[in-house]
């Protein structure tokens, strides 16, 4: 654990403490509070991402403590997005997600500012990093409700019950179907992510493809969905808790992709700076 004594660490351990209360006062039906909370949070998380920008002096998104506290901070702008575009909820559980990832950043992965090396230097850079980061936040809400759904009978039978952080007389989808709402934003993503990585790869080492452990975790992460994709093709709503078993099986993909194959010296590769 490094606890981290900085200005910096401060506006990350107040974006942990305003996401964890907002999701217990959301769980509580205090939802006007929540969502303030939330919104703290999420200003604190801004902050710390704009200090660390300062600091470093080029886009926070080199290291595993960069790319957790940029998770961190999207999570509220997703979550408004996901309410106010496609009508779907989850509020409760988006909160706990910020806490989580910020957690990471927070308490596991060191702060030491690092110097970009030459293979990072190109403007793939940030819109690589940004477009996986913003298909994992996706994927993650995804799996929260996979997990609700496989936990909830109300919600395995498609009963459309009563979710924390929204009012009443809102309109609620199913855990399953908002399960492959968010897997359908977040795949384009995960796809263009690998795009982008294939072309910055041609770029950087003269090949589109290394075969590196992280370009195959990330592949095997891809394909996972498309299987999900392929089954629910197959079957519909048949096998509700199938589908999101495929769902949670891509988020474990996608974690190996991030914390084992960067962290395990068991997978030196080309990404290895990405710690």
């Amino acid at each position: 654990m490094e606890i981290k004594y900085t200005i910096q660490g401060l506006l990350i351990y107040i974006a942990i403490a305003a996401y964890l209360l907002a999701f217990l006062t959301t769980l509580l039906r205090r939802e006007r509070i929540g969502n303030f909370l939330y919104l703290l949070g999420f200003i604190a998380a801004v902050l710390a991402f704009a200090y660390r920008w300062y600091d470093v002096r080029h886009a926070p998104l080199q290291n595993l403590f960069e790319v957790f506290l940029c998770l961190g901070m999207i999570s509220y702008p997703v979550s408004w997005f996901c309410r106010y575009t496609f009508g779907i909820g989850g509020y409760s559980g988006d909160m706990l997600i910020a806490a989580v990832v910020l957690v990471s950043a927070g308490f596991v992965f060191s702060a030491e500012p690092q110097r970009l090396p030459p293979a990072l230097q190109s403007w793939l850079f940030v819109p690589h990093v940004a477009v996986y980061a913003l298909s994992y936040i996706f994927m993650a809400k995804a799996t929260f409700q996979a997990i609700f759904q496989l936990l909830a009978p109300a919600f395995r039978r498609g009963y459309p019950g009563q979710w924390p952080g929204l009012k009443a007389d809102e309109k609620f989808l199913s855990a399953e179907e908002v399960t492959y709402r968010m897997i359908c934003v977040g795949f384009p993503l995960l796809t263009l992510g690998l795009i982008l990585g294939s072309c910055w790869g041609k770029l950087a080492w003269g090949d589109y493809w290394g075969w590196d452990p992280k370009e195959l975790w990330s592949l095997a992460s891809w394909l996972v969905y498309v299987g999900y994709f392929h089954f629910r093709y197959m079957f519909g709503k048949r096998y509700t808790r199938i589908n999101s078993v495929w769902a949670i099986a891509g988020m474990a993909f996608i974690l190996i992709t991030l914390f084992w194959v960067n962290l395990s010296r068991l997978f030196p590769g080309l990404h290895s700076y990405a710690i």
